[in-house]
């Protein structure tokens, strides 16, 4: 990949998680995971976010169905304090964690609402219906 394609991957990593998570980030890498972060930046965030094909609200919300029905704590907890910055509601989740258990399973839908419940926690100011981009 390109260095283009670095700081494209970079610019939408920050736009989606927030400057200071992409800035945490960058000062915990080390030689062994320079590679991969770099990796990341430039496949996950520099390629597929960037693609034209779905708006980055439906991208995120594709993220937060697969990273909660694939048990992915970790990810989706940090992808769940980033719906503030994609136009995902509260709504959004409700929908896409019912959807999980149905297609998924009740084990992972369970905790991807706890999860949500504790992320969200701090943000109960956040408007509940669909906010769009």
């Amino acid at each position: 990949m390109s260095d283009d394609a670095f700081e494209r991957g970079l610019a939408i990593r920050k736009e989606v998680l927030g400057d200071e998570h992409v800035a945490r980030a960058q000062a915990d890498t080390s030689s062994i995971d320079a590679d991969f972060q770099r990796f990341i930046t430039e496949v996950a965030w520099g390629g597929v976010w960037a693609r034209p094909g779905l708006d980055r609200r439906t991208r995120h919300l594709i993220t937060l169905a697969m990273l909660a029905a694939l048990d992915k704590h970790d990810e989706l907890a940090m992808h769940i304090a980033a719906t503030v910055r994609t136009g995902v509601s509260i709504d959004d989740l409700k929908e896409v964690f019912l959807q999980v258990a149905i297609y998924a399973g009740l084990p992972s839908a369970n905790a991807a609402f706890a999860l949500a419940k504790r992320v969200l926690a701090d943000g109960a100011d956040r408007p509940t219906g669909e906010s769009g981009q």
